[in-house]
């Protein structure tokens, strides 16, 4: 399959759709050799990985077997790494049923934590979309449903939250993409008994670090991130720089690592959510959990280099 066709399938698939503490200064733990980072949920104390799975664009691929295949070798080189979290959306095309496809061919592997998303303006028709998403996954529930982009937030949020009462969901949670309306965001998550809030936040798009990301640590929320990468506009402006000599002390051995051991060392942050179509740059992205992490200052270090790039 050439890089060509994927991008035209893609492409035109996609046209188709539309416990922590409040004080930052602690650096991380380093994880033992070999082992992935992990990092508790908030509101519940479970350990998860700090580096999931997304599947904005590279899972929607149709019905085209070669490429179902691809992205079904890509989960399964994610959970051989130790990987847990998948996130997905009824606004990802086909990735939902990709995902279910991979699944079951891999045979309901044991670690996933299942995350997907209502994502309908009619309220009263998002239990019907969360049943359809629950059926293309081929799971029995889902570990987590989010309202997405805060479209008909209070309605799809009094779901969510019937719904874990009555056992039918682990985990409820929010999202917003782009750093698009924080305001709002921030008064939800001050007033809403939420486990799981997800995000855009990298070495360059900083601006959740001033109050969300307190605020979700103060409130006792999980932080997802997506976005680590920019969609890969911020590893292809990388791509041409030389990797500087401190990532050698951080266990980085690539800009990837270099970005995403920046967005998990961060106290408030729960798991990042990198998207991929390819098993090398899963297995790439993976490693960025082992080794050390670093602190406030090497923090500080890393994003005063990029921005200086």
């Amino acid at each position: 399959m050439t890089a060509t066709r994927r991008m035209f399938l893609q492409g035109a698939l996609a046209a188709t759709a539309m416990a922590m503490q409040p004080a930052f200064a602690k650096a991380q733990a380093t994880p033992q050799a070999g082992a992935p980072a992990m990092r508790r949920i908030p509101s519940t104390g479970e350990a998860i990985p700090t580096v999931g799975l997304g599947t904005w664009i590279t899972f929607n691929v149709g019905d085209d077997d070669e490429l179902r295949d691809e992205c079904a070798a890509v989960m399964d080189a994610f959970f051989r790494a130790g990987g847990g979290m998948i996130d997905s959306s009824p606004m990802y095309g086909s990735a939902q049923q990709v995902v279910g496809y991979g699944l079951r061919k891999l045979g309901q592997p044991k670690s996933l934590f299942s995350a997907d998303k209502v994502w309908i303006s009619s309220g009263s028709r998002g239990p019907s979309q969360i049943e359809q998403s629950r059926s293309l996954w081929g799971v029995p529930r889902f570990d987590l449903l989010q309202v997405h982009n805060l479209l008909s937030w209070e309605e799809h949020l009094q779901t969510l939250f019937a719904m874990k009462a009555a056992g039918q969901l682990r985990y409820v949670g929010i999202t917003t993409s782009e750093g698009r309306r924080h305001d709002l965001l921030e008064t939800i998550l001050a007033s809403r008994p939420l486990d799981f809030v997800q995000l855009t936040y990298n070495i360059v798009d900083r601006e959740v670090e001033d109050r969300i990301l307190p605020l979700a640590a103060d409130r006792g929320i999980g932080v997802i991130v997506n976005r680590p990468f920019q969609q890969g506009v911020l590893l292809r402006r990388l791509a041409g720089q030389p990797l500087p000599a401190w990532a050698g002390d951080i266990g980085a051995s690539s800009w990837a690592q270099v970005v995403l051991k920046f967005i998990i060392s961060h106290p408030a942050v729960t798991v990042a959510i990198p998207a991929t179509s390819q098993v090398a740059h899963v297995r790439e992205n993976m490693a960025a959990m082992s080794g050390p992490m670093p602190d406030a200052a090497m923090r500080k270090r890393m994003a005063d280099h990029v921005r200086a790039l």
